[in-house]
């Protein structure tokens, strides 16, 4: 049987995730302990179709792996978008793990698409859009939100349905698996993977740390 993920990733795929070691110990907003674990450092984080946000030059870069059917990731969203906003050296980078849905592959497809026909910052956007929708998120919903945003319709599905975009998203999908990001949303940071959400303030702590110490807690 193969599962959501065997589906998108395919043949070539990094198909083993790496053994949870080296936990640093971060508890969440809720007093909760947050599972974490030291990623492989031969990964690479920029897969094509990567949408960036935030600063040009970041101190500290937070890596998010989400899918736009995930409660978690429609929750984070504006926690996440106003550290953005009122961080001038912090940049968020969104990774497309699309686990929970046909529906979602679908969604993931036309964002790498409205990425690369209009550019990360409106791609942000179109992020963004998506996320506040209310229901389902399908192929067709995405469209329409691309073309409520007043971008190119045509010209984003003809890129959706494109060998580059299938590549691209396989390209993303076997990043989150080999780093075991099971959980949506999950992020990469400094080293070491956080999974789930564990709330705004600690994300904010966390990267204060990483300034501080270099390590998620200090």
């Amino acid at each position: 049987m193969i599962d959501r993920r065997g589906m998108i990733i395919g043949t070539g795929a990094l198909a083993i995730a790496p053994f949870r070691a080296e936990a640093q110990e971060l508890l969440a907003d809720d007093g909760k302990p947050v599972s974490t674990w030291r990623l492989p450092s031969d990964i690479s984080l920029e897969p094509p179709g990567l949408i960036v946000a935030g600063a040009t030059s970041p101190d500290v870069i937070l890596t998010e792996f989400f899918d736009y059917n995930c409660p978690w990731c429609r929750k984070s969203a504006g926690d996440l978008d106003r550290l953005v906003k009122s961080d001038r050296n912090f940049s968020l980078r969104l990774i497309q793990n699309p686990v929970l849905s046909l529906g979602s592959v679908q969604a993931a497809k036309v964002a790498l698409a409205v990425r690369a026909v209009a550019g990360d910052a409106r791609a942000y956007r179109f992020h963004h859009a998506l996320l506040s929708h209310r229901g389902q998120v399908t192929g067709q919903e995405a469209l329409g939100q691309a073309a409520s945003l007043g971008l190119d319709v045509a010209a984003i599905e003809a890129r959706a349905d494109s060998d580059d975009t299938v590549l691209a998203l396989k390209k993303h999908s076997a990043i989150a698996r080999s780093l075991a990001m099971e959980a949506t949303p999950s992020f990469a940071i400094n080293g070491m993977g956080v999974a789930g959400w564990p709330g705004a303030a600690t994300i904010a702590r966390v990267v204060r740390n990483v300034r501080a110490c270099d390590a998620i807690a200090c």
